[in-house]
Protein backbone atom coordinates (compact mmCIF):
# COMPACT_ATOMS: atom_id res chain seq x y z
CA UNK A 1 0.00 0.00 0.00
CA UNK A 2 1.11 3.63 -0.49
CA UNK A 3 0.05 6.25 2.05
CA UNK A 4 1.34 9.18 4.11
CA UNK A 5 -0.94 10.16 6.97
CA UNK A 6 -0.94 10.73 10.73
CA UNK A 7 -0.28 7.03 11.34
CA UNK A 8 2.70 7.20 9.01
CA UNK A 9 4.16 10.19 10.88
CA UNK A 10 3.68 8.36 14.18
CA UNK A 11 5.62 5.45 12.72
CA UNK A 12 8.43 7.80 11.62
CA UNK A 13 8.58 9.10 15.20
CA UNK A 14 9.27 5.64 16.62
CA UNK A 15 11.40 4.19 13.82
CA UNK A 16 15.18 4.01 14.50
CA UNK A 17 15.66 5.31 10.95
CA UNK A 18 12.95 7.95 11.28
CA UNK A 19 13.98 11.61 11.30
CA UNK A 20 12.35 14.97 10.76
CA UNK A 21 13.34 14.58 7.08
CA UNK A 22 11.04 11.57 6.60
CA UNK A 23 7.87 13.22 7.94
CA UNK A 24 5.02 13.93 5.58
CA UNK A 25 5.14 17.67 6.29
CA UNK A 26 8.88 17.96 5.61
CA UNK A 27 8.57 16.15 2.28
CA UNK A 28 5.61 18.28 1.26
CA UNK A 29 7.66 21.40 1.96
CA UNK A 30 10.66 20.31 -0.14
CA UNK A 31 8.68 18.55 -2.90
CA UNK A 32 5.06 19.77 -2.98
CA UNK A 33 2.72 17.18 -4.45
CA UNK A 34 5.52 14.75 -5.31
CA UNK A 35 6.10 12.84 -2.08
CA UNK A 36 4.67 9.47 -1.14
CA UNK A 37 5.63 6.32 0.74
CA UNK A 38 5.37 2.58 0.39
CA UNK A 39 4.00 1.34 3.71
CA UNK A 40 3.92 -2.25 5.03
CA UNK A 41 1.46 -3.20 7.78
CA UNK A 42 1.11 -6.27 9.98
CA UNK A 43 -2.02 -6.66 12.10
CA UNK A 44 -2.95 -3.02 11.55
CA UNK A 45 0.48 -1.76 12.65
CA UNK A 46 2.99 -0.11 10.33
CA UNK A 47 6.20 -2.14 10.46
CA UNK A 48 8.18 -0.67 7.55
CA UNK A 49 8.06 2.21 5.08
CA UNK A 50 10.03 3.80 2.28
CA UNK A 51 9.25 7.50 1.81
CA UNK A 52 10.25 8.91 -1.55
CA UNK A 53 9.95 11.82 -3.96
CA UNK A 54 9.01 11.29 -7.61
CA UNK A 55 10.36 13.15 -10.61
CA UNK A 56 7.96 12.30 -13.43
CA UNK A 57 8.67 15.34 -15.61
CA UNK A 58 9.85 13.39 -18.61
CA UNK A 59 12.29 10.55 -19.09
CA UNK A 60 13.77 8.84 -17.22
CA UNK A 61 11.10 8.38 -14.57
CA UNK A 62 12.93 8.57 -11.29
CA UNK A 63 12.74 8.57 -7.54
CA UNK A 64 15.41 10.79 -6.07
CA UNK A 65 16.52 12.70 -3.01
CA UNK A 66 14.86 16.10 -2.65
CA UNK A 67 16.84 19.21 -1.67
CA UNK A 68 17.79 19.81 1.98
CA UNK A 69 17.01 16.19 2.83
CA UNK A 70 20.02 14.13 3.86
CA UNK A 71 18.24 10.78 4.34
CA UNK A 72 15.14 8.86 3.30
CA UNK A 73 15.26 5.23 2.24
CA UNK A 74 14.10 2.25 4.29
CA UNK A 75 12.48 2.70 7.71
CA UNK A 76 11.78 -0.18 10.10
CA UNK A 77 9.86 -0.32 13.35
CA UNK A 78 12.01 -0.91 16.48
CA UNK A 79 13.01 -4.56 16.45
CA UNK A 80 15.17 -5.70 19.32
CA UNK A 81 13.43 -9.02 19.83
CA UNK A 82 14.59 -12.46 18.80
CA UNK A 83 17.83 -13.84 17.47
CA UNK A 84 19.88 -11.83 15.01
CA UNK A 85 19.27 -14.34 12.20
CA UNK A 86 15.51 -13.95 12.60
CA UNK A 87 15.70 -10.15 12.72
CA UNK A 88 17.81 -9.98 9.56
CA UNK A 89 15.40 -12.37 7.87
CA UNK A 90 12.51 -10.05 8.72
CA UNK A 91 14.43 -7.10 7.34
CA UNK A 92 15.11 -8.98 4.10
CA UNK A 93 11.41 -9.82 3.69
CA UNK A 94 10.33 -6.24 4.41
CA UNK A 95 12.84 -4.76 1.95
CA UNK A 96 11.56 -7.09 -0.76
CA UNK A 97 8.00 -5.95 -0.08
CA UNK A 98 8.97 -2.27 -0.07
CA UNK A 99 10.82 -2.52 -3.37
CA UNK A 100 7.95 -4.48 -4.92
CA UNK A 101 5.55 -1.74 -3.79
CA UNK A 102 7.43 1.05 -5.55
CA UNK A 103 5.69 2.64 -8.55
CA UNK A 104 7.30 1.83 -11.92
CA UNK A 105 10.51 3.83 -12.19
CA UNK A 106 13.58 3.88 -14.41
CA UNK A 107 15.87 5.18 -11.67
CA UNK A 108 15.63 4.92 -7.87
CA UNK A 109 18.13 6.79 -5.71
CA UNK A 110 18.16 7.16 -1.95
CA UNK A 111 20.48 8.00 0.91
CA UNK A 112 19.65 5.75 3.85
CA UNK A 113 19.87 6.71 7.50
CA UNK A 114 23.12 5.60 9.19
CA UNK A 115 21.21 3.12 11.37
CA UNK A 116 20.19 1.25 8.21
CA UNK A 117 23.39 -0.77 8.26
CA UNK A 118 22.44 -3.99 6.47
CA UNK A 119 21.93 -3.19 2.82
CA UNK A 120 22.43 -6.67 1.33
CA UNK A 121 18.66 -7.11 0.74
CA UNK A 122 18.81 -4.07 -1.56
CA UNK A 123 21.80 -5.56 -3.38
CA UNK A 124 19.71 -8.67 -4.03
CA UNK A 125 17.03 -6.38 -5.48
CA UNK A 126 19.47 -4.94 -8.03
CA UNK A 127 20.74 -1.88 -6.13
CA UNK A 128 24.31 -0.63 -5.96
CA UNK A 129 25.71 1.10 -2.90
CA UNK A 130 28.26 3.79 -2.06
CA UNK A 131 29.40 4.41 1.51
CA UNK A 132 29.40 8.06 2.52
CA UNK A 133 29.90 9.79 5.85
CA UNK A 134 28.22 12.27 8.08
CA UNK A 135 29.91 13.66 11.20
CA UNK A 136 28.29 13.73 14.62
CA UNK A 137 28.91 14.95 18.15
CA UNK A 138 27.35 12.24 20.26
CA UNK A 139 26.91 13.91 23.67
CA UNK A 140 26.44 17.66 23.32
CA UNK A 141 24.66 17.91 26.68
CA UNK A 142 28.10 17.81 28.28
CA UNK A 143 29.23 21.25 27.13
CA UNK A 144 32.63 21.09 28.82
CA UNK A 145 33.47 17.79 27.18
CA UNK A 146 32.25 19.03 23.81
CA UNK A 147 34.39 22.17 24.07
CA UNK A 148 37.47 20.19 25.10
CA UNK A 149 37.00 17.98 22.04
CA UNK A 150 37.42 20.92 19.66
CA UNK A 151 40.79 21.28 17.99
CA UNK A 152 42.87 24.29 18.96
CA UNK A 153 42.06 26.14 15.74
CA UNK A 154 38.30 26.05 16.46
CA UNK A 155 38.72 27.27 20.06
CA UNK A 156 41.08 29.98 18.79
CA UNK A 157 38.52 31.13 16.21
CA UNK A 158 35.74 31.24 18.81
CA UNK A 159 37.83 33.38 21.16
CA UNK A 160 39.04 35.63 18.34
CA UNK A 161 35.49 36.34 17.23
CA UNK A 162 34.40 37.10 20.79
CA UNK A 163 37.38 39.42 21.42
CA UNK A 164 36.60 41.38 18.24
CA UNK A 165 33.08 42.06 19.42
CA UNK A 166 31.21 39.53 17.28
CA UNK A 167 28.06 38.24 18.96
CA UNK A 168 25.64 35.50 17.95
CA UNK A 169 21.90 36.25 17.85
CA UNK A 170 18.82 34.18 17.24
CA UNK A 171 17.01 35.48 14.19
CA UNK A 172 13.79 35.08 12.23
CA UNK A 173 14.98 37.20 9.31
CA UNK A 174 15.11 34.62 6.54
CA UNK A 175 16.09 37.25 3.96
CA UNK A 176 19.22 38.16 5.91
CA UNK A 177 20.03 34.49 6.44
CA UNK A 178 19.58 33.78 2.73
CA UNK A 179 21.96 36.60 1.78
CA UNK A 180 24.69 35.18 4.03
CA UNK A 181 24.01 31.62 2.87
CA UNK A 182 24.01 32.65 -0.79
CA UNK A 183 27.29 34.53 -0.46
CA UNK A 184 29.11 31.27 0.33
CA UNK A 185 28.05 29.81 -3.01
CA UNK A 186 28.85 33.04 -4.82
CA UNK A 187 32.40 32.92 -3.45
CA UNK A 188 32.73 29.46 -5.04
CA UNK A 189 31.26 30.70 -8.33
CA UNK A 190 28.21 28.41 -8.23
CA UNK A 191 24.49 28.90 -7.80
CA UNK A 192 22.59 27.76 -4.72
CA UNK A 193 21.09 24.39 -5.80
CA UNK A 194 17.61 25.33 -4.51
CA UNK A 195 15.65 28.55 -4.54
CA UNK A 196 14.55 30.95 -1.83
CA UNK A 197 10.91 29.86 -2.13
CA UNK A 198 11.84 26.28 -1.21
CA UNK A 199 13.86 27.53 1.76
CA UNK A 200 10.92 29.71 2.84
CA UNK A 201 8.57 26.70 2.77
CA UNK A 202 10.96 24.64 4.86
CA UNK A 203 11.42 27.48 7.33
CA UNK A 204 7.64 28.01 7.62
CA UNK A 205 6.97 24.29 8.16
CA UNK A 206 9.70 23.97 10.81
CA UNK A 207 8.78 27.22 12.58
CA UNK A 208 5.14 26.12 12.87
CA UNK A 209 6.32 22.98 14.68
CA UNK A 210 9.00 24.64 16.76
CA UNK A 211 11.89 22.56 15.42
CA UNK A 212 14.26 25.13 13.95
CA UNK A 213 16.49 28.07 14.88
CA UNK A 214 18.48 30.52 12.82
CA UNK A 215 21.61 32.09 14.25
CA UNK A 216 23.43 35.11 12.85
CA UNK A 217 26.80 36.42 14.04
CA UNK A 218 27.08 40.21 13.84
CA UNK A 219 29.79 42.67 14.77
CA UNK A 220 29.33 46.00 16.56
CA UNK A 221 28.61 47.68 13.23
CA UNK A 222 25.75 45.28 12.56
CA UNK A 223 27.49 43.40 9.76
CA UNK A 224 26.48 39.75 9.45
CA UNK A 225 29.63 37.61 9.47
CA UNK A 226 28.15 34.10 9.55
CA UNK A 227 24.85 32.27 9.92
CA UNK A 228 23.57 28.79 10.77
CA UNK A 229 20.19 27.12 10.40
CA UNK A 230 19.51 24.05 12.54
CA UNK A 231 16.54 21.70 12.77
CA UNK A 232 15.95 18.86 15.23
CA UNK A 233 13.91 15.82 16.08
CA UNK A 234 13.81 13.54 19.12
CA UNK A 235 17.24 12.06 18.43
CA UNK A 236 19.44 14.67 16.79
CA UNK A 237 19.90 18.29 15.88
CA UNK A 238 21.10 18.91 12.32
CA UNK A 239 23.24 21.68 10.89
CA UNK A 240 21.10 22.04 7.81
CA UNK A 241 22.41 25.26 6.27
CA UNK A 242 25.02 27.87 6.95
CA UNK A 243 27.27 30.42 5.39
CA UNK A 244 29.66 33.26 5.91
CA UNK A 245 30.45 36.61 4.34
CA UNK A 246 33.54 35.92 2.19
CA UNK A 247 34.97 39.35 3.04
CA UNK A 248 34.69 38.66 6.77
CA UNK A 249 35.46 34.95 6.70
CA UNK A 250 38.63 35.23 8.79
CA UNK A 251 36.87 36.70 11.82
CA UNK A 252 36.25 33.31 13.43
CA UNK A 253 32.50 33.94 13.37
CA UNK A 254 31.60 30.63 11.69
CA UNK A 255 33.13 28.62 14.53
CA UNK A 256 31.50 30.90 17.11
CA UNK A 257 28.09 30.55 15.45
CA UNK A 258 28.31 26.76 15.37
CA UNK A 259 29.41 26.64 19.00
CA UNK A 260 26.31 28.64 19.95
CA UNK A 261 24.13 26.40 17.79
CA UNK A 262 25.54 23.27 19.43
CA UNK A 263 24.91 24.62 22.93
CA UNK A 264 21.38 25.66 22.02
CA UNK A 265 20.62 22.30 20.39
CA UNK A 266 21.57 20.45 23.59
CA UNK A 267 18.21 21.55 25.01
CA UNK A 268 16.39 19.36 22.51
CA UNK A 269 18.63 16.49 21.44
CA UNK A 270 21.74 14.65 22.65
CA UNK A 271 23.41 14.48 19.23
CA UNK A 272 24.56 17.22 16.86
CA UNK A 273 24.83 16.10 13.26
CA UNK A 274 26.90 18.25 10.91
CA UNK A 275 25.47 16.20 8.01
CA UNK A 276 29.04 15.64 6.89
CA UNK A 277 30.48 16.35 3.51
CA UNK A 278 32.49 14.52 0.89
CA UNK A 279 34.27 17.80 0.08
CA UNK A 280 37.70 17.65 1.67
CA UNK A 281 37.95 21.27 2.92
CA UNK A 282 34.47 21.11 4.46
CA UNK A 283 35.17 17.72 6.02
CA UNK A 284 38.40 19.03 7.52
CA UNK A 285 36.59 21.97 9.12
CA UNK A 286 33.81 19.76 10.53
CA UNK A 287 36.33 17.22 11.83
CA UNK A 288 37.99 20.01 13.80
CA UNK A 289 34.93 20.13 16.07
CA UNK A 290 35.78 16.65 17.30
CA UNK A 291 32.92 15.09 15.38
CA UNK A 292 33.00 11.36 14.68
CA UNK A 293 32.48 9.99 11.14
CA UNK A 294 29.34 7.90 10.78
CA UNK A 295 28.86 5.85 7.59
CA UNK A 296 25.63 5.69 5.64
CA UNK A 297 24.60 4.06 2.38
CA UNK A 298 23.73 5.89 -0.82
CA UNK A 299 21.86 3.34 -2.97
CA UNK A 300 20.80 3.35 -6.59
CA UNK A 301 19.00 1.13 -9.04
CA UNK A 302 18.77 1.90 -12.75
CA UNK A 303 16.59 -0.13 -15.08
CA UNK A 304 18.73 -1.95 -17.66
CA UNK A 305 16.96 -0.32 -20.61
CA UNK A 306 17.25 3.10 -19.00
CA UNK A 307 20.92 2.47 -18.29
CA UNK A 308 21.58 1.54 -21.92
CA UNK A 309 19.83 4.68 -23.17
CA UNK A 310 21.59 6.88 -20.63
CA UNK A 311 24.93 5.45 -21.72
CA UNK A 312 24.15 6.23 -25.37
CA UNK A 313 23.03 9.77 -24.50
CA UNK A 314 26.16 10.46 -22.45
CA UNK A 315 28.41 9.16 -25.21
CA UNK A 316 26.64 11.36 -27.74
CA UNK A 317 26.99 14.37 -25.46
CA UNK A 318 30.71 13.76 -25.01
CA UNK A 319 31.17 13.47 -28.78
CA UNK A 320 29.21 16.67 -29.34
CA UNK A 321 31.35 18.53 -26.82
CA UNK A 322 34.46 17.18 -28.47
CA UNK A 323 33.40 18.73 -31.78
CA UNK A 324 32.29 22.00 -30.21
Amino acid sequence: MSRMDARYDEFVERSPQGTVFATSWWLESVAPGRSDAVVIEHDGRIVAAWPFVRRDDGWPRRIEMPPLTPWLGVLFEPDGQGKIAKRLGRQKDLVEQLVAGMPPQDVIRARCHPSFNYWSPLFWQGFTQTTRYTFVLSDIRDAASTWSGFRDNIRTDVRKAERSGVRVYESDDISEFWRVHQSTFQRQGVDVPYDFELFRRVDDACAQRGVRRMFVARDSAGRAHAAAFIVWDRGSAYYLLGGGDPILRNSGATALTLWHAIQFAAQFAPVFDFEGSMLEPVERFIRSFGATPQPYSAVERIDSRALALLTVCRSALRRARGHA
